[in-house]
Order: structure tokens, then C-alpha cells, then sequence
């Protein structure tokens, strides 16, 4: 679970990133590419698109910190169509590494290691329950 001052501090840093989401994005990307260039194959349509998509993924998942409750069903079915898309559950780790290098660059100074942990541990809670509700995809039986 994260806790009130992390989620503050989510929040907070997140603000000061959002106004350059879509360098941050690019950003992102190129970070997840350069670790594992086997993830590209998995990105088919065009990727400033798929760039806006993820801010906008980020900026729902960090308002809705405060009611988690709130936004578990969407982590859910969102983490079901990575799974369908080929995800595998060590490429959260990448996108882990990713993401926190991204926020280290956007955020510069700003980026101090409670802010880390507090980041660390939300994209955890988030990555985790995708993860779970793609694992339940998997169990489904097909036709």
C-alpha cells in the first residue's frame, strides 16, 4: 500500500511533469526501447498517439490515488489488454526503470529519493493489480 505522503508526493511531482507530457513521453519511450528493443515490436500504430495515451494513463492513475477503489477496474481491464497485446510481467520491470528515469530527467533536482520511493512503490500497487487481471485473462478458457 502507499501512503498519504507518497501519494502527496506522486501527485505533486506529477504536476510539475504533466505540463511537458509529451517530451516526457518521448522521453519514456526512447528509455524503454534503448533498455530492451525487443518492446518496439509490440507498438504498431503511431507513437505519438500511443505517447498521448500514456500521459493520459499516468494523469488518471495519479488523480485517482486518493480512491484507489475508484480506479482498480480500469488498472484491471487495462492490464487484460496488455496481456492480449503479448505483455509479460517482466516487462513491468522495464517500464519501471523507464519511467522512473524519465521522471528523473523531467523532473531534475525535484527528483529526490523520497520522491523515487514514493513513485517506486505507487507504479508497484499499479503494475501489481494489472498484472493479477492479466493473469486471470490467462485462466479464462477459450471457446
Amino acid at each position: 500500500m502507499v501512503n498519504d505522503r507518497q501519494i502527496e508526493l506522486v501527485q505533486a511531482s506529477w504536476a510539475k511533469l504533466a505540463p511537458i507530457g509529451e517530451q516526457a513521453a518521448a522521453l519514456f519511450y526512447d528509455k524503454l526501447f534503448e533498455l530492451d528493443p525487443a518492446l518496439k515490436s509490440l507498438f504498431r500504430g503511431d507513437m505519438h498517439e500511443q505517447g498521448q495515451k500514456l500521459v493520459q494513463m499516468i494523469d488518471v492513475a495519479v488523480r485517482g490515488l486518493c480512491h484507489l477503489e475508484a480506479i482498480v477496474p480500469a488498472l484491471q481491464a487495462l492490464g487484460r489488454r496488455h496481456a492480449g497485446y503479448g505483455v509479460k510481467d517482466h516487462y513491468y520491470d522495464t517500464v519501471a526503470a523507464a519511467l522512473l528515469s524519465t521522471l528523473e530527467l523531467g523532473l531534475c533536482d525535484g527528483f529526490t529519493t523520497e520522491v523515487r520511493e514514493a513513485w517506486t512503490d505507487v507504479y508497484m500497487l499499479l503494475a501489481t493489480t494489472m498484472q493479477a487481471a492479466s493473469r486471470e485473462r490467462e485462466l479464462v478458457p477459450v471457446g
